[in-house]
């Protein structure tokens, strides 16, 4: 339901605004993406009266719109990063990282005595960081494995101390700071799959998108995704964060929490103004 109610948000200023919507369709992690999953979420928006103007479905002038057949494109960002030295590997098990892993979180709300993190990447040790390894490279042919990202993770080098600023459309200036807010964020994972960071800079560069309307749990992302777009002399869209929509008990609403689907809601007899126009509890 939050991320309906989002996508909602998205057409709505696309079409005050006088702008195309396009739907993309962020498949890379193949355990949670299948096609039917795909054409369920379709089906849900439409029933919701929402109609995008780009995407897998429709087509449009910068596809294509599914992430999992754009990979070339997320090399060659990938490539730009390297070369000019903005990126190191990690060979870190998850063994190595497990003290990282049980640092505190930045949270949200209680959830049975708990609290729920914000932001799923925890802050990086430095461990590899340290590690002498690379300076940047000119343009021209390099070797072979320098040129593949494959076989390691690889994270972006954060300028440690650095303030990062946003004026957000949805939720006003917000600042972080590298290296205290967030740490060297993985870019590049070692089983070939391109990070959320990068394919986002990469997409909405290539597709030329002016603003992004997602939820306020990728506040934090928009500061490593600012970074990116500096370290490849990209100008950045705007961006509009919505407040999370939580359940009775003041929790995210989320598939981990047994959040009623819209499919769920449809089958009951919830009518789209019942969802879109309903009085929910919202983050701060």
């Amino acid at each position: 339901m939050g991320h309906a109610r989002t996508f909602w948000t998205a057409w709505q200023r696309a079409r005050d605004a006088g702008g195309a919507l396009v739907m993309r369709m962020e498949d890379l992690d193949p355990d949670r993406s299948r096609a039917q999953f795909a054409d369920a979420a379709y089906d849900d928006l439409r029933w919701l009266g929402i109609r995008w103007h780009e995407g897998p479905d429709k087509g449009g002038p910068f596809g294509p719109y599914l992430q999992s057949k754009r990979r070339n494109f997320y090399i060659d960002f990938w490539r730009r990063l390297h070369r000019g030295g903005f990126l190191f590997p990690c060979h870190c098990s998850r063994k190595d990282l497990a003290g990282a892993l049980g640092a505190p979180h930045e949270t949200i709300a209680r959830s049975g005595g708990k609290l729920e993190p914000l932001d799923d990447e925890p802050i990086y040790p430095g461990t590899c960081r340290k590690a002498p390894y690379f300076t940047p490279q000119l343009p021209g042919p390099s070797k072979q494995e320098l040129e593949t990202p494959d076989g390691a993770n690889w994270r972006f080098r954060v300028p440690n101390g650095e303030v990062i600023e946003f004026d957000d459309l949805g939720m006003g200036r917000q600042r972080f700071v590298a290296g205290v807010d967030f740490g060297d964020f993985v870019v590049w994972r070692r089983d070939g799959t391109p990070s959320y960071q990068l394919a986002c800079v990469a997409d909405d560069a290539l597709m030329r998108i002016t603003e992004v309307v997602r939820g306020a749990d990728l506040l934090k992302s928009t500061a490593r995704q600012i970074l990116l777009y500096r370290a490849l002399g990209l100008q950045p869209p705007k961006w509009f964060h919505c407040r999370l929509v939580l359940d009775q008990w003041g929790r995210r609403l989320a598939k981990r929490n047994d959040a009623v689907s819209l499919r769920a809601l449809r089958q009951q007899g919830v009518t789209p103004m019942n969802i879109l126009g309903a009085d929910l509890p919202l983050s701060a």
